[in-house]
C-alpha cells in the first residue's frame, strides 16, 4: 500500500468520506432518476468505520460492497422509476370513439372529426370514404392527424 495512504489519519479519512456522502447526495438530488444514491450509502457507512478508526483497505472494500448492496436492493425502484412513461395523444386517443363532422376523402385530403371536445383533421386508414355524423374508431395518430376507421 503506498505511504500516503497509510499515513492518512482516521481524522482525515473522515473527512473525505463525509465530503463523498455529500458529494453523492448532490449528484443524486441534481438527477430525476437513481444515479449515485448507492454510493452515497456507501461513503456514510465508510465514514463510520472511519470513525472507528479502521484500516483505509478495511474502508475502501466497506464503501464497495455496501455500494453494491444498497445497488442490488434498490435496482428494482430505480428501474420502476426511469421507465414511467409519459402517455402522449397516441396511447391517450388510440380506440376512442370520434364523431365525423366533415366527410373523410383520402383522395380529396378531406375530413374533420370531433373527439373528447376537440376538432382534429382526420383520414380514413382504410382509404374509405367515410360519411359525415358517423362514428369511428381513432386507430393511431399520425402527427395532427388521427388515422379512423369505421365503427360497427
Amino acid at each position: 500500500m503506498p505511504s500516503f495512504i497509510a499515513d492518512l489519519s482516521s481524522t482525515a479519512m473522515m473527512v473525505i468520506w463525509a465530503v463523498a456522502f455529500v458529494f453523492f447526495l448532490i449528484v443524486e438530488a441534481s438527477t430525476a432518476a437513481l444515479v449515485s444514491v448507492w454510493f452515497a450509502a456507501g461513503a456514510l457507512v465508510s465514514l463510520f468505520f472511519a470513525i472507528a478508526k479502521t484500516s483505509f483497505l478495511t474502508q475502501c472494500i466497506v464503501f464497495v460492497v455496501t455500494s453494491v448492496v444498497v445497488l442490488i436492493l434498490t435496482r428494482p425502484l430505480a428501474k420502476k422509476i426511469n421507465d414511467k412513461k409519459v402517455p402522449t395523444n397516441y396511447e391517450l386517443d388510440v380506440g376512442k370513439t370520434a364523431q365525423v363532422i366533415e366527410q373523410i376523402d383520402n383522395v380529396k385530403n378531406t375530413g374533420r372529426v370531433k373527439l373528447d371536445g376537440t376538432f382534429w383533421s382526420a383520414r380514413s386508414e382504410s382509404g374509405d370514404v367515410i360519411g359525415e355524423g358517423l362514428d369511428v374508431e381513432v386507430r393511431k395518430v399520425d402527427g395532427s392527424k388521427l388515422v379512423v376507421c369505421k365503427k360497427y
